[in-house]
């Protein structure tokens, strides 16, 4: 009797107490078969403070660019009320973009594209909850509904050998087909 309590015990800790993530906690940087991991919490604080921890500093600096641009880069807001938001990530076009950008964002094991699109839909919208109607890449990351995120730089290079510069991407993608449905 003791035994079959115990187990009922344990059994249901492992049905009803599962844990909850609640935003990323790092970043797995991939590049073909090699792989570095930041934390969300040491990229925040280089990008409101301007301080890294030593592996974060070894992978800012095999970017080649200065400090003070990709902390502009990680800080840079784009005001965007929830409801538009809402509608560009459900509309046509979100979809497509979000389901492109899924080869390069995505979660750990994720097998298919949809289970990336949907993860970074998810993250939109919570990262435009957490900077309250603004997002940027920290708030995305916040807002990521798993615990791990992958950066897939060969995807990403793919991509950006196709524009000139990071800032026209989101430049494109955030003005573009945000005037389109403001005033739809």
């Amino acid at each position: 009797m003791k035994v079959k309590i115990f187990f009922i015990l344990i059994c249901s800790q492992l049905l009803f107490n599962i844990s909850k993530v609640n935003a990323a906690e790092e970043i797995k940087i991939v590049y073909s078969i090699f792989s570095r991991t930041i934390k969300v919490n040491s990229l925040k604080k280089f990008a409101e403070k301007g301080d890294s921890t030593k592996n974060l500093r070894r992978i800012l600096k095999a970017t080649g660019s200065p400090d003070n641009e990709i902390r502009s880069v990680l800080n840079k807001n784009f005001e965007v009320p929830i409801t538009i938001a809402s509608k560009l990530v459900y509309s046509e076009i979100g979809t497509v973009f979000l389901t492109r950008l899924s080869a390069i964002i995505h979660p750990p094991k994720a097998d298919d594209q949809r289970t990336g699109m949907l993860a970074l839909r998810a993250s939109t919208i919570k990262g435009i909850k957490i900077g309250d109607g603004k997002i940027n890449l920290i708030n995305f990351f916040e807002g990521y509904p798993t615990k791990t995120v992958i950066l897939n730089v060969n995807a990403l290079s793919k991509v950006m050998n196709k524009v000139e510069s990071i800032t026209e991407l989101l430049d494109f993608f955030t003005n573009s087909p945000l005037e389109k449905i403001k005033t739809n």
